[in-house]
């Protein structure tokens, strides 16, 4: 039988949103694994987690952001605190998570088919911004100011550029596939980003 909806739970004293919640991210996780984010639906999510459909549309707007919560609930599992003591080591860590979590991997194929829904979907452009790249950034941007205490990097040298830098290179390849990631791609762009952030050129601008 589904799940009642939260009036509902209300009204017969049982949990309200947290079980229908999870029952919802759960069953999108799944499907995201099983069929990838072109064959993701709301339909079939309400039909897994035996809810109804606007027990879900009162908590996502769109498909789109409620694929992003399920696959972050994934993802940052996958993540956890580094610190290397010097740039290239914590700059490398970090690649290597972000790498073992997408590439080859159902939550890759889904994450390079949120970033094409995010161009016409408004709500999952800036759920995508806050929840993903924002967070990602504010994380990673520990890094760089530690690098910079450890005067590995200029002081005044533009972090925003540094963060761009690794990401950039590795989302232009996992979104057009014209090369592969790689252990060793890693070790390049990692390379350059040390070389680049201790030039006295990188300034902000």
């Amino acid at each position: 039988m589904p799940l009642p909806n939260d009036s509902e739970q209300t009204k017969r004293g049982r949990p309200r949103s947290e079980e229908v919640e999870h029952a919802i991210l759960q069953s999108a996780v799944g499907l995201l694994e099983e069929r990838g984010f072109r064959a993701f639906t709301i339909e079939e999510v309400a039909l897994r987690a035996k809810v109804g459909k606007p027990s879900i549309y009162r908590r996502w707007p769109s498909k789109g952001t409620l694929a992003l919560d399920a696959l972050l609930s994934e993802y940052l599992q996958l993540l956890s605190p580094i610190d290397t003591e010097n740039l290239k080591g914590d700059l490398t860590a970090a690649l290597a998570q972000w790498f073992e979590a997408i590439a080859g991997t159902s939550t890759g194929r889904s994450l390079v088919g949120l970033i094409a829904e995010a161009q016409s979907d408004a709500d999952l452009a800036t759920a995508w911004r806050k929840s993903f790249v924002l967070t990602a950034r504010s994380q990673n941007r520990v890094m760089i100011t530690r690098a910079i205490e450890r005067n590995e990097i200029e002081k005044g040298a533009d972090v925003d550029v540094i963060l761009d830098m690794p990401y950039g290179a590795a989302y232009l390849r996992l979104l057009n596939g014209h090369l592969p990631l790689s252990e060793r791609f890693i070790e390049k762009v990692v390379a350059v980003i040390v070389a680049g952030a201790n030039s006295v050129d990188v300034k902000p601008s």
